[in-house]
Order: structure tokens, then C-alpha cells, then sequence
């Protein structure tokens, strides 16, 4: 892996920077990568479309700005219609599956996605659907080692939501093995 580059979407609240942060975390210091990441987001501080954009690569970062994202992980419609056409050719997409729609789909795409907030509200807190969505995008796409997704996740949330959130990780991770099991 050379230069891997993630864009997460969403809208303001779903934890899209956090989201972006682990990863980054996870790689940089958890894992034996570099990586970088830039956030962006409209003028409403939560509703509006937000991203968050990291690249992880195995050697030093020279440019920490996404030409063509391998990997799109999407949790409102909203970044699905304004990011997605940003995709490489051979991306892959992940999707929330119940807040997403997708249309227009190219073929050229892998496309997975999760009820991830179905699965949150099950865990008790709608709010770690994110949690759940990168479980689910390291397990189909292992760009980052697991175990340092599951200490990035520890050491990035508020205290005393650890247990919580390794819940919503592992449900995800969990359903993205038997996801990608599904395409061998």
C-alpha cells in the first residue's frame, strides 16, 4: 500500500472529523503508517454536508491533499450527491444503508454498505453510527490493522463511552468480515 486516500462524509453530528481522526490516529500511531488529514464542512456547525479527508500510506506524505479517493465512506444523502462523483475508478464506496440511497451507481465501483444506524441505536446511542461505519470500512477494506482501529478508538472518545464504542466498533467490524466473506 502506497498511498491510500479516504474520504468520510456525512452531515455535521455524525462524527465525520472523529471519524477522520481515528484513522489517522490509528495509522500514525497505533500502526506503522504515516498519515494526514483536512476537514471541511459548511458555515451550519451540525446539518450541513461535512468531510473529513485522510490519506494513509506506508511511506512519508509529501502532498496532505486527496487528488482521487480509493476509498468513499458515506453517511448522508447529502455527501453521497456532492462526493461520490469524486471517487478513482475501482473505488470503493461504503454506505450507510439506510440513510443512503444510491442511484446512478457506476460500475466500475465496489460498493458496500451497513445499517450502521440501526446497529447504533441497538448498542443504545445512535450517536456512535460512525464507530460502527469504521468498524465496518477496516473490515472490507483494511487499510488499517484492527487492533489499531480498536485502541485509536479507546483513546479518541470521551472517557467512560470505551466500552460503548468498542461495542459499535466490533458490530461493524464483525459485519464487514461476513460481508466480504460473501464476495470469496
Amino acid at each position: 500500500m502506497a498511498r491510500t486516500e479516504i474520504k468520510i462524509g456525512g452531515f455535521g453530528g455524525q462524527g465525520v472529523i472523529l471519524s477522520g481522526y481515528i484513522i489517522g490516529r490509528a495509522a500514525s500511531i497505533f500502526d506503522t503508517k504515516h498519515a494526514t488529514m483536512i476537514q471541511a464542512f459548511g458555515p451550519e456547525a451540525r446539518g450541513s454536508a461535512c468531510s473529513s479527508q485522510v490519506i494513509v500510506s506506508a511511506e512519508e506524505i509529501a502532498y496532505p491533499y486527496l487528488t482521487s479517493p480509493q476509498i468513499m465512506i458515506v453517511m448522508s444523502q447529502e455527501a453521497y450527491t456532492k462526493f461520490t462523483p469524486e471517487l478513482a475508478q475501482g473505488g470503493i464506496l461504503i454506505t450507510e444503508e439506510e440513510l443512503v440511497q444510491t442511484h446512478n451507481l457506476r460500475k466500475d465501483l465496489k460498493h458496500f454498505s451497513i445499517p450502521a444506524t440501526r446497529f447504533a441505536e441497538e448498542l443504545g446511542k445512535k450517536m456512535v453510527l460512525n464507530i460502527v461505519m469504521m468498524g465496518f470500512a477496516t473490515a472490507v477494506t483494511g487499510f488499517v490493522d484492527p487492533e489499531a482501529m480498536r485502541k485509536a478508538v479507546t483513546a479518541s472518545v470521551p472517557k467512560g463511552t470505551e466500552e460503548l464504542n468498542l461495542s459499535a466498533f466490533n458490530k461493524g467490524y464483525e459485519y464487514g468480515v461476513k460481508e466480504k466473506a460473501k464476495l470469496n
